[in-house]
């Protein structure tokens, strides 16, 4: 099984930059698109669509699209103050469940950051209610260590949003509940591993960007795992898609 994980950054525009062949290319399995912002017209033969957009327009919003039927689908965690901005999406299968995630950003200013250790604590919790393994993707807006930044950025900003110690904890104790991220164990030394990039002064001609994006799986789950790969030749969004398989 195949599963990607991609920011489109606007599926409007990221599908008149070849969204669909991307899809076509990548032979997933499942498909989860993070900051569609809108709904729109999307044509995916082999694949049943959910979608999760926010009730504001042209702001966040989940997609994941899935080539078998789940046994259920949840449409973010219950919590309206959450779910009104469409950051969730979780399948169930056998064994398993594929979610979806968008975590809020702090924002310029640390204007949200509180919504964001809030919202934080909220998807640890939901994991913790679900009665399977889960595989979560998604753009979870944090560098987990300073290995996954490039290093002018914590010089020109030694705290940003994005690497507070707030945000890293935030991030710990979601794996604390026996979740491996998936990237860095298999690759525990790489070095410019990055997943988004400002999109300002040919940051990612120069590969100064941030890793942001992740695989998250439950320990019982690792046995499967094949390989992670992140697409260096994909340059539809600021962020780059990336796949597991298992």
């Amino acid at each position: 099984m195949k599963i990607a994980s991609w920011n489109v950054n606007g599926l409007a525009t990221c599908k008149r930059k070849g969204f669909l062949r991307v899809l076509a290319n990548s032979r997933a399995d499942i498909f989860c698109c993070q900051e569609i912002k809108a709904h729109c017209p999307l044509s995916t033969p082999g694949y049943s669509q959910f979608w999760n957009p926010a009730q504001r327009s042209g702001y966040s919003g989940t997609l994941t699209l899935a080539r078998k039927e789940p046994l259920s689908v949840r449409y973010g965690m219950g919590i309206r103050e959450f779910d009104e901005e469409g950051r969730l999406i979780a399948l169930e299968y056998n064994g398993y469940y594929v979610m979806n995630v968008y975590v809020p950003n702090s924002q310029s200013g640390l204007a949200r950051l509180d919504y964001r250790m809030a919202w934080d604590a909220a998807l640890r919790a939901f994991v913790q209610s679900l009665d399977k393994s889960v595989i979560l993707c998604g753009d979870f807006n944090v560098a987990r260590d300073f290995i996954d930044v490039y290093p002018t950025h914590l010089r020109n900003d030694p705290d940003p949003p994005g690497s507070q110690s707030s945000e890293r904890e935030g991030m710990e104790r979601l794996l604390a509940l026996g979740l491996i991220d998936v990237f860095r164990t298999l690759h525990p030394q790489a070095e410019g591993a990055y997943t988004w990039w400002p999109l300002r002064l040919h940051k990612r001609l120069e590969n100064r960007g941030w890793r942001l994006d992740y695989f998250l799986l439950s320990e019982a789950l690792m046995p499967m795992l094949q390989d992670i790969t992140h697409h260096t030749d994909i340059l539809a969004s600021d962020h780059r898609p990336i796949s597991l398989t298992r």
